[in-house]
């Protein structure tokens, strides 16, 4: 005998693609849906409204490579922060951490990832080649390697020192100080400690 798991076939649809995002499962992605059902259409026109634009009209900011709206992101085209200054960082949600700290003035560059044997991520699948063609035609005093303090964080920001020191050996290489223990994700560190590891960040050398 066939039974069947959903009284429907578009709520088991919408259960499979919820439950594909990471972190939720199937009942987790159940329970959401049930409650924006529950909630009426408008709830559920809306969310499928903003995920059709995100999807439609999202950019990647052709300076940093962070999320943005336009070509160039908010922060980039921001007059009154500090160029001279780049914070390396492996996605938005580390560059959104750093900005809730109110310490950095600089301006950014998403690698997009972290390099990672384990998970077959290598350094040609991060946006590195753009970094150093920020450090080939812009006037960069500092470079500021802002990543999680992990094996892999530790091992893309030696990568990317060896890398653009080759190419600009004048610019100042620094990281976080380690007031982060080791381990932890940029992202889930708290603001008072980070926003002190970005005050005293020290060399990287």
């Amino acid at each position: 005998m066939n039974i069947k798991k959903y009284p429907s076939v578009l709520l088991e649809r919408a259960v499979t693609e919820f439950s594909k995002l990471p972190g939720i499962g199937q009942k987790t992605a159940f329970r959401l849906i049930m409650h924006m059902l529950r909630n009426g259409k408008e709830q559920l026109y809306n969310f499928s409204d903003a995920i059709k634009q995100l999807a439609d009209n999202i950019k990647y900011c052709k300076i940093c490579n962070a999320i943005s709206d336009e070509e160039v992101c908010s922060i980039c085209s921001n007059q009154q922060r500090d160029k001279l200054t780049i914070c390396v960082v492996e996605d938005v949600n580390d560059l959104m951490a750093i900005e809730r700290t109110g310490q950095y003035n600089g301006v950014y560059h998403v690698l997009n990832g972290l390099i990672s044997p384990v998970e077959g991520i290598s350094p040609s699948q991060l946006n590195i080649e753009s970094l150093e063609n920020r450090l080939k035609t812009n006037e960069i005093k500092e470079v500021i390697f802002a990543l999680s303090s992990t094996v892999e964080g530790d091992t893309t920001a030696f990568y990317l020192y060896k890398r653009l020191y080759a190419i600009n050996s004048i610019v100042k290489y620094t990281t976080l100080a380690k007031g982060i223990a080791f381990g932890n994700e940029l992202e889930y560190t708290d603001e008072i400690t980070l926003a002190k590891s970005i005050k005293n960040r020290q060399s990287f050398v």
